[in-house]
């Protein structure tokens, strides 16, 4: 029997964010209007969005012994995810680099640290968590994903990879996904929405911002339009809506219920600053979906 609704196998990172009127280009330095520091890394953040979308979650990972650290455990315990398999290991906490401009667009630097350390050893069919949903990321070592894929098809669980920050895959890793969420770019590199379905993934959704998203299955294409918000941080729209979506996948509901409250959760992520601090909770989803019904 499954003790969870949801495991995230995946990064914590301290996100250090620095706003500005516009993001720098090439060789170019702009001055900065705000600094702060907030939880953050796909995997946490999406943990945390499945857990304030009413799922109950486990997380899988690693975090230094350092301040931050215990900083980012702190965060996943008050809202209530299990961390007892987030292994603390001699490697720095993970951090992200993270600029904001004035207009909501986003540029980020990850640095790893801890996150490297996650080892197969850890998803092992005796180790990871029981959930109805696994949902991966690529901020961890790709072999950890992988092992984490597979133990869990094994085990029944329905699996999603979200296959960010882009990068190709083999098809053995592929094949062990239930569903996958790219974005426009990270579906190109993998062969695209159909090439994905081809390998066993019986859906495929790819995000595309402010223009909704589109949903691949063996019966075809829909499009969903996104939600009319007015949008000050994307930083963790992605990992609001992979969040929600596995929360309420978890639950039991309908493809397309189950989208339409991700899009509601990437949505209200986009209208508050900060990842973890922008992430909605069960209750103001639920209001967004009825004003807009």
């Amino acid at each position: 029997m499954s003790r969870f609704d949801v495991c995230v196998v995946g990064s914590a990172n301290l996100d250090l964010v620095a706003r500005t009127s516009r993001l720098p280009g090439a060789g170019e330095t702009v001055l900065g209007s705000d600094f702060a520091e907030h939880a953050g890394g796909k995997g946490l953040n999406q943990a945390v969005a499945a857990a304030r979308a009413g799922a109950q979650v486990a997380f899988v990972g690693a975090v230094g012994t350092d301040a931050a650290g215990e900083q980012l455990l702190a965060v996943m315990a008050l809202d209530g995810i299990d961390v007892t398999r987030v292994e603390r290991v001699a490697a720095p906490t993970g951090r992200a680099l993270i600029g904001v401009s004035g207009a909501g667009e986003n540029s980020i630097i990850v640095v790893p640290g801890a996150n490297a350390t996650v080892r197969v050893d850890q998803v092992t069919a005796d180790r990871l968590p029981g959930a109805r949903v696994v949902l991966v990321q690529l901020e961890v070592p790709l072999a950890a994903v992988a092992a984490a894929l597979a133990t869990a098809r094994h085990a029944g669980a329905m699996t999603v990879l979200n296959p960010a920050p882009a990068q190709e895959l083999d098809a053995s890793v592929l094949a062990h996904c239930d569903v996958v969420v790219p974005n426009e770019h990270e579906a190109a590199l993998l062969g695209g929405p159909l090439a994905l379905l081809g390998f066993g993934a019986s859906v495929v959704v790819v995000t595309k911002g402010a223009e909704g998203a589109e949903v691949y299955t063996t019966d075809g294409m829909s499009v969903l339009p996104a939600f009319a918000v007015d949008a000050v941080d994307t930083t963790a729209a992605g990992d609001a809506f992979c969040g929600a979506l596995c929360a309420r996948l978890a639950a039991g509901e309908r493809l397309e219920d189950a989208m339409r409250f991700a899009m509601a959760a990437g949505a209200l992520a986009t209208t508050r600053q900060g990842a973890v601090p922008s992430l909605p909770d069960e209750v103001a989803i639920r209001v967004l979906l009825t004003s807009a019904a």
